[in-house]
């Protein structure tokens, strides 16, 4: 079986949060493979503890996948400061005679967006509403490669590295079957911090959902999940995520300063892309109703935007959310299906981006979550549930489809689900040896055999 062949088999979708099925993307051939070691998001460490201890795995599979891309540069791209991966990843390269580099950055965010990544890497500029192969470039993340590796040894993607931190009483990995509820994380890592009111957070502080710490027992570990973070209820993060459309719009429109620093800091303006940010607010302030404002070309160019929060967490004086403004009108152009025409290039970096990096140290404190910025987590807690409940969707694309029955015994890597005939997917396996209890529309749920 070919490389591909293993990996579609595998079920396996990137690991770096977006969950694109990797058989399709690695259906290609680029110049540039690279490999997402900089764990973008503050407080994740995944990433980390994988690069320190899964290094001779993930040098082996970049390899593999480079050949099989023909790329002629495959580079692991990591921040400078992650000394013990550096000298792991290293350690790795050397004993395997591997054509794999390393690529070091500043320790800015986002470091780890695969378009900024492209940049720092190759000097070469996405373009607007592109993807990496626009420029002869493949990128994926560590936690692929290291899938990829167990792939090729004929295991499934059964299992998830997850970072549990923040207000819990031990941060810690937790390796989890697909289908964990996210309670049983936070009791590995010892339960929560002491009686203040909490909230639960699902993936990075930037770009993660925050839900009440009660739906900690309804959701659960997928594919794509990153970290499970406790924080406190009266953080900043959660009052910028729980502001409403209708406050988000009003605050536009009566304190919008106009200062620009939302474009200035924009990662995507800096590499060079069209996208100013305070031009949409303006337009937004002065509009009795942003939905008729769809057919305006700026308007439309809130579609570039990444959403990695830059602007709101860090640029604005004011407190204002930029990054929310363009996601609800990214909303309002796909629900009437407008899409941006792509910009004429080409496109280069901007002058000023060296200079103009935002600090993560930074974001994390003003976010509210500072204290937990320094914490190194080495500890690996393995899970052992009793259920499992597996999405059938968990990558981008159409859902999988069951094909097992309720009253079925199953095995751990067992088919329970199989990619859809047209259209993206992938399968899905049983991450733990039972018997189906139930096959539901969303979800096929899994009780343990007893040992």
């Amino acid at each position: 079986m070919d490389l591909l062949n293993q990996i579609r088999s595998a079920g396996i979708v990137g690991c770096g949060g977006a969950g694109f099925p990797t058989h399709v993307k690695l259906n290609c051939k680029a110049e540039y493979l690279l490999v997402n070691g900089a764990e973008c998001e503050p407080l994740l460490r995944t990433d980390h503890w994988l690069m320190r201890h899964r290094a001779a795995q993930i040098v082996r599979a970049v390899g593999q996948v480079g050949e099989h891309i023909g790329a002629s540069r495959l580079l692991i791209v990591l921040k400078e400061t992650y000394e013990e991966e550096i000298a792991a990843l290293r350690a790795a390269i050397q004993a395997q005679g591997s054509p794999v580099e390393l690529f070091l950055t500043r320790n800015f965010y986002p470091a780890g967006d695969e378009q900024i990544m492209v940049c720092e890497a190759t000097g070469r500029t996405v373009p607007p509403l592109g993807i990496p192969l626009e420029v002869g470039v493949v990128v994926s993340n560590v936690g692929t490669m290291d899938r990829i590796a167990d792939a090729v040894e004929g295991k499934p993607f059964t299992h998830k590295e997850v970072t549990v931190t923040g207000a819990v009483e031990r941060p810690v990995i937790v390796r989890a079957p697909l289908g964990t509820p996210l309670s049983a994380c936070i009791e590995a890592a010892g339960g929560k911090q002491g009686g203040e009111p909490l909230r639960l957070l699902v993936g990075g502080p930037l770009m993660g959902t925050v839900y009440p710490l009660e739906k900690a027992d309804e959701l659960y570990v997928t594919k794509t999940t990153g970290g499970v973070i406790l924080i406190r209820e009266d953080s900043g993060l959660v009052h910028l995520r729980e502001r409403s459309a209708k406050a988000i719009l009003r605050q536009a429109k009566t304190a919008c300063i106009q200062c620009s620093y939302c474009t200035q800091l924009c990662p995507r303006y800096l590499i060079g892309h069209p996208l100013h940010p305070h031009k949409i607010m303006r337009k937004v302030a002065y509009a009795e109703d942003p939905a008729q404002l769809l057919q305006d070309p700026e308007i439309q160019h809130a579609q570039m935007c990444c959403e990695c929060g830059v602007c709101e967490t860090y640029a604005c004086p004011m407190g204002l959310a930029p990054r929310q403004v363009n996601h609800l009108l990214k909303q309002a152009l796909a629900k009437e299906g407008i899409r941006s025409p792509k910009p004429e290039g080409p496109f280069s970096p901007r002058e000023d981006r060296e200079w103009r990096r935002a600090s993560s140290r930074r974001i994390a404190a003003r976010l509210g979550v500072g204290e937990c910025y320094d914490i190194r987590i080495d500890e690996l807690a393995e899970l052992h549930p009793v259920r499992v409940t597996l999405a059938l969707r968990q990558s981008i694309g159409a859902p999988a489809v069951p094909v097992v029955h309720a009253g079925e015994s199953v095995s751990c890597g067992q088919v329970v689900a199989e990619a859809p005939e047209k259209g993206l997917g992938v399968r899905l396996h049983a991450s733990v040896s039972g018997v189906i209890s139930r096959v539901g529309e969303a979800e096929i749920v899994i009780e343990r055999e007893a040992e």
